[in-house]
């Protein structure tokens, strides 16, 4: 199982890298796919399926495990970019080798046949990216092949893993390499659980920083290790911390012929699926309270153009915008220095030169605009800004979204170990950050909520909750953010857990009287 193709490079910017996100792909490492080829043969199956063949690093890697063997081996593949198959033979593969290999939809076209074997490495195609009529057919498919609905925000990495399983034989391997965000998302839940129920997990590999098949990408990648074969209770979970494919094969398999250096669990399954695949074991007992109890959570404000909306107040002073019609703002994570944004920060942030300052004229007429108002949104008409996606459906075009200014501010991805920001310059955030408002006013419950909150503790809770991505960092949605969960100790050490108390006997109270 040797590495005898180079990896080729990930361009880091610019047009080639925003090609690689609308086709989605990322080329596989060879010590990768040695181990995935290897899962899926381990019968000496007859044929093996790639349905994103990309440049062909799966069929080079069956090939060789095939050739060290002695066994024939089909090789089968989709795609559809044209490109793959001159990418494929610039990679060593010939004619014989691509000669079964189709330029097709997999997942809405897909084969007539089943297979023993399938190995893939999905597109990686976020949903925002995939065409609306395409995504709705992708919905219905996934809704009637599993009866369940699976959310919207699903990538199409999300439907290949269905295909991909409906695709095997009985008895069949599936390995699979793809996001940590495919166990993480809001669909997570409802796709899991189909896939536990009708196919047996063997294992999961996840990666450390130094072990990363894709370094270049801000995501986690893990491998799927699946069979079409009844379920079992438990599976392998390993953190894969040495790039040697034939010791982290043994650990798969529950061999150890040879030392290694990854950490292996036998998790219970239905464990895993409470704490999330991607995620280690929880040992801990579940916390009882969670952000949720003491407050609710928001996405920040969309403009759905900054450029337009958002500016430094010398600007809006030389267009003539009088403050009365402006909010304060903040518009990135790093233009708040530390674990509080004050009224120092946001003139430190003028005299650099970045927006501060919300353009927020509800509520008034056209008509009754100061003229300096109004010839500003005449302008943004003629640039064609009522016409853009997120502005077009609002009435009039002009209208801001409305937040009320809230105490507590988070940052919502990043690589940062404090993400909770204290508010004390009553400014308004943009989508970059969300906001934490508290369910009993003033400060002494604020105070309270707010020591619980930034207790490392409790930060080291946000990896419950949140999507992993790439370099230790974290992006935790509203809804996520309200489950996180708050250490026990602490919320009773503040008093906190009066307040939920309170509130259950006040529900208590009302029911008997219902």
């Amino acid at each position: 199982m040797s590495n005898t193709t180079p990896l080729p490079n990930l361009p880091r910017s610019g047009p080639e890298r925003e090609l690689l996100r609308e086709k989605g792909q990322f080329w596989t490492p060879d010590w990768v796919a040695d181990v995935m080829a290897a899962y899926v043969l381990q019968e000496k199956s007859d044929c093996v399926l790639d349905p994103a063949l990309g440049g062909g690093a799966f069929f080079r890697a069956a090939k060789r495990l095939a050739k060290s063997q002695g066994f024939d081996l089909a090789l089968f593949g989709r795609d559809i970019d044209p490109n793959a198959l001159a990418l494929s033979r610039q990679a060593g593969l010939d004619a014989v080798d691509l000669a079964n290999v189709e330029i097709r939809d997999f997942v809405l076209d897909p084969p007539k046949r089943s297979f023993p074997a399938i190995i893939a490495n999905p597109p990686y195609i976020r949903h925002h990216r995939i065409d609306p009529v395409q995504k709705e057919r992708l919905r219905e498919y996934a809704r009637t092949a599993t009866n369940r609905k699976i959310d919207g925000r699903a990538g199409l990495h999300v439907y290949f893993l269905i295909r991909a399983l409906q695709t095997l034989s009985p008895g069949g391997r599936l390995a699979y390499i793809v996001s940590a965000d495919i166990c993480e998302g809001v669909f997570a839940g409802a796709l899991w659980q189909w896939v536990c129920n009708h196919y047996r997990l063997d294992a999961v590999v996840t990666f450390t920083r130094e072990t990363a098949p894709f370094p270049d990408v801000d995501t986690n990648a893990l491998i799927f290790f699946i069979q079409k074969a009844p379920p079992r209770k438990s599976f392998h979970w390993i953190s894969c911390r040495d790039r040697d494919p034939a010791s982290l094969m043994d650990d798969l398999l529950g061999a150890s012929r040879r030392a290694t250096t990854n950490v292996v669990h036998n998790r219970l399954l239905s464990e895993a699926l409470a704490t999330g695949l991607s995620r280690p074991p929880s040992e801990e007992q579940a916390s009882r309270y969670a952000l949720g109890d003491f407050a609710s959570v928001m996405r920040g404000v969309v403009t759905g153009d900054n450029e337009f909306f958002f500016m430094t107040l010398d600007r809006a002073k030389r267009l003539g915008i009088p403050e009365s019609f402006l909010i304060k703002a903040i518009g990135r994570t790093r233009d708040v220095r530390d674990d509080c944004v004050d009224d120092a920060d946001l003139e430190r942030l003028e005299a650099a030169g970045r927006p501060t300052r919300l353009l927020y004229v509800n509520g008034t007429a056209f008509d009754l605009l100061p003229f300096p108002i109004q010839e500003y949104l005449n302008v943004g008409e003629q640039y064609g800004l009522p016409e853009k996606t997120l502005i077009k459906t609002r009435r009039p075009w002009y209208r801001m979204e409305t937040r009320e200014v809230p105490p507590i501010l988070f940052a919502y991805l990043g690589r940062r170990n404090t993400r909770f920001i204290r508010n004390r310059a009553n400014v308004v955030p943009l989508t970059s950050l969300l906001c934490v408002y508290p369910k009993l006013p003033g400060l002494d419950f604020e105070d309270k909520l707010w020591s619980v909150l930034t207790h490392p503790d409790t930060i080291a809770n946000l990896k419950k909750v949140g999507k992993s991505y790439g370099g230790d960092s974290i992006k935790v949605e509203p809804r996520a953010l309200e489950r996180l969960p708050l250490p026990d100790c602490l919320v009773h050490k503040t008093g906190l857990g009066q307040f939920v108390a309170s509130r259950q006997g006040m529900f208590d109270l009302s029911s008997e009287f219902r």
